[in-house]
């Protein structure tokens, strides 16, 4: 097996790694203190292909493979892993679902200005009630006429206080359960659609997050996207990309926090001995190195897998866990390599540790991975 880069990716690698260097981290303290959205740097990202970075060139995208995301994601999130998450939202979950399962109307319509970032997206599945039991949503699509008419509360939609397009999953068919799920692409200024206040979050502050209400909401058979019914099957198809985006992303949060402690440790001094000389801070940094490359091979074999249009679910769900799991605890082991300094703002690992907490939460709880790798073993028997 071939571990290393093509050259392709290494010259994104290095791309990406010096515009965050350069114009993202010196952002991100400011950006997470006021819990500011960072426009700017959404607009730079545009520019540089990076809000679409899996469609293909006709499409407005960037033409590359799944491999090149999930370095992009990696190095825009150590740097600020608000940034990163709205970089992947829009490429995992909207992009994505719209290469795969919209009409080519659809996606001149809706996928070009998205994937060029003339556009924002937004995903919208979980409702008050609704998290990880999708078929117990209670946002409805009826059909009136030659149309549908939705009304319903999603939660905690990320991009949501910024989105100009929505990914929307409604009822159409309550008494079918999953059978009876269908997705929308929606104008998220829209007549009838209206969101709340942005959520004030521990983390990921810069990532703004908030819920959508639709009430009344008109829409026309040629915004489902898939079939009608078929609207769990976008969402888990979705879900398995996704996993691989936020992956990604807390393996940026991992590296960025045991950076930010190898760092430290080399230069901070107790009983006339630098802490890295302590075994017990030098075995707590190997630990994290090799949480880290475990993360990083799990993610890009998820990510192959899906280069090569192979069944992925049990793998991403593996890459996920795993590494939302790793970056919680290098988060918390950085804290404490740094003592009482880590826990105050001045320095940038509490951020981390903060930021590293939702990774094993949104596009799926940690729980949920489990369930979906334990069910693909039982597929196996």
């Amino acid at each position: 097996m071939d571990l290393s880069l093509t050259e392709d990716q290494e010259a994104l690698q290095k791309m990406v790694r010096e515009f965050a260097a350069r114009e993202v981290k010196p952002l991100a303290a400011e950006l997470d203190r006021e819990a500011r959205f960072p426009k700017e740097l959404v607009r730079r990202m545009a520019e540089l292909g990076l809000l679409g970075i899996e469609v293909p060139e006709a499409y407005g995208g960037s033409g590359l493979d799944p491999i090149s995301y999930v370095i992009a994601m990696e190095e825009v999130s150590a740097a600020c892993a608000s940034t990163g998450v709205i970089m992947s939202v829009n490429n995992s979950l909207v992009c994505d679902p719209l290469l795969k399962f919209a009409t080519e109307a659809q996606k001149q319509r809706w996928l070009v200005p998205l994937a060029r970032g003339d556009k924002l997206g937004c995903f919208m599945l979980s409702e008050p009630n609704a998290g990880s039991d999708a078929a117990a949503q209670k946002t409805t699509a009826v059909r009136d006429g030659d149309g549908w008419v939705i009304s319903g509360v999603k939660n905690w939609i990320t991009n949501g206080p910024q989105a100009d397009t929505g990914i929307l999953f409604t009822m159409t068919d309550p008494e079918r359960g999953n059978g009876g799920i269908t997705a929308f692409v929606v104008d998220m200024h829209g007549e009838g659609v209206s969101r709340g206040p942005k959520d004030d979050k521990l983390g990921i502050r810069a990532s703004h997050s908030c819920q959508i209400f639709f009430t009344d909401h008109r829409v026309s058979d040629d915004q489902i996207l898939g079939q009608v019914g078929g609207g769990f099957k976008v969402a888990m198809a979705t879900l398995d990309c996704g996993r691989i985006g936020i992956a990604a992303q807390a393996l940026g949060i991992a590296r960025a926090a045991f950076e930010a402690a190898a760092e430290y440790a080399l230069d901070r001094k107790t009983f006339g001995r630098r802490i890295i000389d302590h075994q017990a801070i030098a075995f707590m940094l190997a630990d994290m190195q090799v949480g880290i490359d475990a993360a990083r091979l799990l993610t890009y074999r998820a990510a192959s897998l899906k280069a090569r249009g192979q069944r992925h679910s049990v793998e991403s769900s593996m890459a996920k866990l795993f590494a939302s799991e790793t970056a919680n605890k290098v988060a918390k082991d950085a804290i404490q390599v740094f003592g009482g300094n880590g826990y105050v703002t001045e320095y940038p690992v509490e951020r981390h540790f903060r930021d590293a907490k939702i990774t094993e939460i949104y596009e799926g709880t940690s729980e949920i991975q489990r369930v979906v790798i334990s069910a693909g073993l039982l597929r196996r028997k």
